[in-house]
């Protein structure tokens, strides 16, 4: 089936921009550039990488020191480590898992929320060559026992909320668990304050780093094995990334700023930017406890604040907190949203608020699985068509293939395959999982339906979130781009019914502002404007509840599709033929 819906006059205007993203990308990895390319062999297969590359995690962190005296990481409650302070902290908690029979190869679990003493945890672990288990901190003792089960870590990390949550389980299990807020974790964090970072002559680039969860809406959550390889090469990746828009844009780089910090350190989002900020000497500020907008902007006067970012949910919390319009809003010069698609809707509000930021907008396409980014596009290509998400960066490749992994031709859609360094090793103690994930070449299954049209992709759905309606392909986010521009909806949700002749139907969960008074004809004939009456929703449901969403702001359409809808009495067009 051919990618028909990307018009030839939208590939006319996206031409010239993918042009323009090759001659970028020529001039950042070209020799004695600091993104300069090689060839690297890693488990026995052929891949791109940056040559001027750090070696380890390890390398990361001691280079940091360079940045002085200038504030590293500041939680909310004014707790600060400077870059020079940041790296003799970690060394000393580091001899203190040593002295606990801590070594390389072990597994050390953090169930926690957001805290320096995360940060110093997670650090401490990859300098020493042990691998960090990120426990999602919304996890019930179920969804916990099950990653303590597949891991079987060596020290288990956490916070009173959540140790409490699985105290009875895991203690009865003998697993050793150290509370952050204990003098036992104290006396560790203080082990040695003269301790010197560990010389990192036993760490391999492939080693695992870190065992990142998926966000296991089907089944339990598989943990993605991620090397010091794969996560260094992501955080390079951003600056491939700045690099890219700065050229585009004919700009200098700014150097660095002071970033608000909100996603989960469990997510690769939260990855991203413990480990770049140590790159690019940017302040990272931590919020504690509860999202609260009015803290943001409080947080964001005391710290000088220049850059946010966060999910959909995150941003759109923001963008409806009074106080903002007292706020001076050219203080920010740069908004991040990640951890799920970048809806249109989220770029109209932001930019009608930030409208110095218009145009500044951008996303980036990946998966936990494929180390956190394949493609890139900015806000440019967003405004032609929504469901372009770029051209693949450097060093990455990318593929459409069938059902049956053969490799399909430009244009055709299919099932969207990755495959670069930045790509898991593994999903960990799960050979089925890995069988199904891989093709050989290590070429990686994304999970997403697409084509390439010259060297850029288009997402059609996630393969599991698709609609098949007699016979036709349904791709929720046209139709939920499509109800989210009516002025009265806050956000919207697309999922697929079962229908006893058709196979499924369309389902619109749709979240209006308070006050609204459309109704559902109203959002039928809003879609009927433009989009093919078989797209039409036959249910939907009006509330002005938020939709349910997990850490990351991804909406857990496994939930709503488990609700049983009211019956429609909605017939389209083409079911009167």
């Amino acid at each position: 089936m051919s990618g028909s819906h990307t018009t030839p006059e939208q590939l006319d205007q996206l031409r010239p921009i993918a042009k323009a993203f090759a001659a970028a990308d020529a001039a950042i990895t070209a020799p004695g550039q600091p993104f300069e390319l090689e060839d690297v062999v890693v488990r026995g297969h052929n891949y791109r990488a940056f040559k001027k590359r750090p070696t380890s995690l390890l390398d990361i962190l001691r280079t940091s020191t360079k940045f002085g005296d200038r504030p590293s990481i500041i939680q909310s409650d004014d707790r600060l480590y400077t870059f020079e302070q940041f790296p003799a902290a970690v060394a000393s908690l580091a001899a203190g898992l040593q002295s606990r029979g801590v070594g390389k190869g072990d597994r050390v679990a953090i169930f926690a929320s957001n805290s320096a003493d995360w940060l110093l945890t997670y650090w401490a672990t990859v300098s020493i060559g042990a691998v960090n288990v990120a426990m999602n901190g919304w996890w019930t003792p179920t969804e916990a026992g099950h990653a303590i089960e597949l891991t079987a870590p060596a020290l288990l990390f956490g916070d009173d909320k959540r140790l409490a949550r699985i105290s009875g389980s895991v203690r009865a299990s003998g697993l050793p668990v150290i509370d952050f807020d204990s003098d036992e974790f104290r006396a560790l964090r203080d082990f040695d304050r003269h301790a010197s970072l560990p010389d990192g002559s036993a760490l391999n680039e492939d080693d695992d780093a870190m065992l990142l969860f998926t966000s296991g809406t089907t089944g339990r959550p598989k943990a993605a094995a991620l090397t010091h390889r794969s996560i260094v090469a992501f955080a390079m990746m951003q600056g491939v990334i700045m690099q890219r828009g700065l050229r585009m844009a004919d700009r200098e780089p700014s150097g660095p700023t002071c970033r608000l910090a909100v996603f989960p350190l469990f997510h690769v989002s939260g990855l991203s930017t413990t480990v770049s900020s140590l790159m690019t000497g940017d302040t990272t500020v931590w919020l504690l406890g509860r999202f609260e907008p009015n803290k943001v902007l409080d947080l964001t006067q005391r710290y000088d604040i220049r850059a946010w970012s966060g999910t959909i949910t995150h941003v759109f919390r923001m963008l409806d907190e009074p106080s903002l319009n007292e706020f001076d809003v050219t203080k920010i010069m740069n908004i991040g949203i990640g951890g799920s698609a970048t809806s249109p809707e989220v770029v109209r509000r932001t930019e009608a608020k930030f409208p110095h930021l218009s145009g500044t907008f951008s996303s980036g396409y990946g998966s936990t699985e494929s180390g956190g980014l394949i493609s890139w596009a900015p806000n440019v290509m967003l405004r032609i068509a929504p469901n372009c998400v770029g051209t693949a960066l450097p060093s990455i490749e990318m593929k459409i293939v069938d059902e049956a992994g053969n490799t399909l031709p430009d244009g055709s859609e299919g099932y969207v395959c990755a495959r670069s360094v930045l790509v898991m090793r593994e999903y960990w103690n799960h050979p089925q999982a890995n069988a199904d994930a891989f093709l050989p070449g290590h070429w990686l299954r994304t999970g997403d339906f697409g084509y390439i049209h010259d060297g850029l992709l288009f997402i059609a759905s996630r393969t599991r979130d698709m609609i098949l309606r007699g016979g036709e392909n349904i791709y929720p986010f046209e139709i939920e781009n499509r109800i989210e521009e009516h002025p009265e909806v806050d956000e919207v949700a697309v999922v697929g019914v079962d229908h006893d002749t058709l196979g499924q139907e369309v389902r619109a969960i749709v979240v209006v502002h308070p006050g609204a008074t459309i109704t559902e004809s109203d959002v039928r004939a809003w879609c009927a404007e433009t989009l093919s009456s078989y797209k039409i929703p036959a249910y939907v449901e009006i509330t002005e509840r938020p939709l349910p969403r997990n850490p990351t702001g991804k909406i857990m359409k496994h939930v709503l599709a488990a609700d049983t809808p009211a019956e429609s009495t909605f017939v389209s067009d083409e079911d009167n033929n």
